[in-house]
């Protein structure tokens, strides 16, 4: 979570949802909309964003991947926010100037660009970086709008 002021961003909070490796797959999905929904309703974000998938060569786990994605799309989806997405390399050029950067690389710069944010996973930088990355590509979208 971060607030977005015009070219100012600030640091609310990030985590990881994590499951029950135990259990279904259903009730592992569950999982994550009813945390994701947790922290909307704590939070109340006006807009969300996620990383588009990426081509894998392991079906079965692009499989798991997508159907993860679809219930972090779908949750705030049903509480009313805007849902963006963004390609890996867009989020990765966004923070750091560049669409093959590496993990570590988005990491020192969200330290950089959140300082107050702390030691987190790189999931949670992750999720950091495409926050920024939503932050920038819509108060360009918000601009162009007015434009037109």
């Amino acid at each position: 979570m971060i607030i977005s002021e015009g070219s100012r961003l600030s640091f609310l909070g990030c985590g990881t949802i994590k499951t029950d490796l135990t259990t279904t797959t259903a009730q592992r999905l569950a999982e994550i909309s009813h945390a994701l929904e947790a922290v909307i309703k704590e939070w109340l974000p006006d807009e969300a964003a996620i990383e588009e998938t990426f081509m894998n060569n392991n079906a079965a786990s692009a499989l798991k991947l997508g159907a993860a994605r679809g219930a972090a799309m779908v949750t705030p989806a049903r509480l009313g926010l805007h849902v963006s997405e963004y390609s890996p390399n867009l989020v990765k050029k966004s923070v750091v100037g560049t669409g093959h950067a590496a993990k570590d690389q988005i990491g020192a710069m969200i330290k950089i660009l959140l300082p107050s944010s702390g030691k987190m996973s790189p999931d949670a930088a992750d999720a950091l970086a495409i926050a920024i990355c939503h932050a920038h590509h819509a108060g360009h979208r918000k601009l162009m709008a007015v434009i037109r």
